[in-house]
């Protein structure tokens, strides 16, 4: 792995970190979500962290592909927004409000601080923002770990001649020691056998901070930090699940003056427990338990605008909740993902749900999660269409089938690119079995062999050989195996590998750089005269960046 160099974070550094940490809490997120007992056992928490880290890196990719120089400050400003836009959950909200912290120290850096102090005072705001942004802060939670991070970090600038990476080296060891201590200070994580799952959350996002800047990976956790859940009755205190405790957790964004948030806190306080309001420069995600819903929403109409309303029943109204919506799911509906305007027709017209994606802008958990559940479907199948978008599309699953109760199925077929994406969908048949669909479309995908024709953007070095920019390359089974200068050349060497294994049926996709067609029909005209047995479909895709995408079956 490369390491970065020693000096101020650069935006390179925080790409690399944002893609390394919603990795890391993609993988541990189910753990995560076993260890769940406080605030309320609802097995969560993974996936309401990861939803929010995955949010704040979306929007920061989203920045940097409308603008590739667009400057550390912007990005950043991205990056905190989108965390609290997309945070979800207790713990997610109270990270959002961490990263956020460590954004604006960042941004704030003055140029003569060493780089080391900047991330350790960046590491000690998080974690007072984490204190401030919660009614009634409680330890052995997440809030412990981030406070033993910030203090370690504090000590490890302080050293004569240290660095960013040591910083962050000392922030990850303590915040796993600070972890391993949660069920000494909280009896329900005690009784339970588990340690804190947002503490485990934040050590999660630390440990990927150290793998990159050094391209070390910290030793693993294990037993007993790992999920250890004992199904077994839990006491609670004071604020879980109890019958005469919340019932309700309820979750918006609000449009307010900053001057009318402690009149709201104060409000809230007075109705429930787990609060926590975060935010600022009129834009705030509040999150409460509470019995009285109706309260809670008229407090956040009185304070501003509320808008992208959450409520969850907790304990038994969830078991009702569920069998609800098993009456109101029926049907069976693909989510396919299309990166240009002809493929989202081309998957509409075979009766998907599009969600829109392309080079540098793949769709987030987020999307992905409400066309699953705004489809009204019981039985859903995903078409990632993308090889990086397969995981993303997975949690998204993952999370619809438990937030619904088992009234929703969900199916993911990794399909690698978007022509895989429509041999797949050509077999869909919602009369068959729903395994039996699933098969049938994953087996066609599977047998698709994709290939592509994109222009070089920089000098590299592929596995066909280097390139410099302007060159063409063709793309066989996701790599690089043509390098040309013709686009005609490099087409039909393309489809030759294609065929080299036979096939039935071409289909070529023409892409934005090929708004006349004339270069796809050109290539099928190729296939038809070198290969007259073999079938041949063109399509306007519209997709940027690759001229053409074809696939045989």
């Amino acid at each position: 792995m490369e390491v970065p160099i020693e000096g101020r974070i650069t935006l390179a550094v925080v790409l690399r970190f944002v893609d390394v940490a919603t990795d890391a809490l993609a993988e541990a997120r189910e753990e995560i979500d076993a260890l769940n007992v406080y605030p309320v056992p609802d097995g969560d928490t993974g996936t309401n962290m990861y939803l929010t880290v995955s949010a704040a890196r979306d929007a920061v990719r989203a920045v940097v592909a409308q603008d590739p120089e667009v400057g550390l400050g912007p990005a950043l400003d991205a990056f905190g927004r989108g965390a609290l836009l997309g945070a979800r959950g207790n713990s997610g909200v109270i990270l959002s409000e961490m990263l956020r912290a460590i954004a604006r120290r960042i941004v704030q850096a003055e140029a003569d601080e060493r780089s080391a102090a900047v991330m350790a005072a960046a590491l000690v705001g998080a974690a007072d923002a984490s204190y401030a942004a919660v009614g009634t802060p409680v330890e052995g939670t997440i809030l412990t770990v981030s406070r033993a991070a910030g203090e370690a970090a504090a000590k490890a600038a302080g050293e004569p001649g240290a660095r960013s990476r040591d910083v962050f080296v000392a922030a990850a060891a303590a915040a796993r020691e600070a972890l391993a201590r949660t069920p000494d200070l909280l009896p329900v994580l005690r009784d339970a056998g588990v340690v804190d799952a947002g503490g485990r959350g934040l050590s999660v996002i630390l440990d990927a901070a150290e793998t990159v800047l050094t391209g070390r990976r910290p030793v693993p956790v294990t037993a007993p930090l790992g999920a250890r859940h004992i199904p077994v009755p839990i006491q609670p205190t004071a604020g879980d699940l109890t019958p005469d405790g919340p019932s309700y957790e309820v979750m918006y964004l609000l449009d307010a003056d900053d001057s009318g948030i402690a009149d709201l806190r104060e409000t809230l306080a007075g109705l429930g427990d787990s609060l926590v309001v975060v935010g600022g420069d009129g834009l705030w995600n509040v999150h409460v338990h509470v019995d009285d819903v109706g309260a809670a929403i008229e407090a956040g109409i009185e304070a501003g605008r509320p808008h992208r309303v959450r409520v969850t029943h907790f304990a038994e109204q969830v078991e009702a909740a569920g069998a609800a919506r098993v009456s109101a799911r029926s049907g069976r509906r693909v989510i396919a993902v299309a990166a240009g305007p002809g493929l989202a027709a081309l998957f509409e017209e075979a009766g998907a749900v599009v969600v829109s994606a392309g080079p540098g802008l793949r769709p987030s958990t987020g999307e992905l999660l409400e066309a699953i559940t705004g489809c009204g479907a019981a039985e859903v199948v995903v078409l990632p269409n993308d090889a990086d978008s397969v995981r993303v599309a997975e949690i998204a699953a993952r999370t619809a089938e438990a937030d619904h109760g088992g009234a929703v199925r969900v199916a993911v077929i990794p399909t690698q690119a978007q022509v895989t994406g429509l041999a797949a969908i050509a077999v869909h048949e919602p009369g068959r079995a729903f395994d039996q669909d699933v098969l049938e479309m994953t087996a066609t995908a599977r047998h698709a062999r994709q290939g592509a024709v994109t222009i070089a953007a920089k000098q590299a070095m592929t596995m066909a050989g280097p390139c410099e920019p302007g060159d063409v390359l063709g793309v066989v089974a996701g790599d690089f195996a043509v390098v040309g200068e013709d686009l005609f050349a490099v087409a039909t060497d393309v489809l030759e590998r294609l065929l080299g294994g036979g096939g039935e049926l071409v289909t070529i996709v023409g892409g934005a750089g090929d708004g006349d067609g004339a270069l796809a029909t050109r290539c099928a005209a190729y296939v038809e005269e070198h290969h007259p047995a073999v079938d041949v479909v063109v399509y306007d895709g519209g997709q940027p960046r690759y001229p053409l995408l074809m696939s045989a079956e």
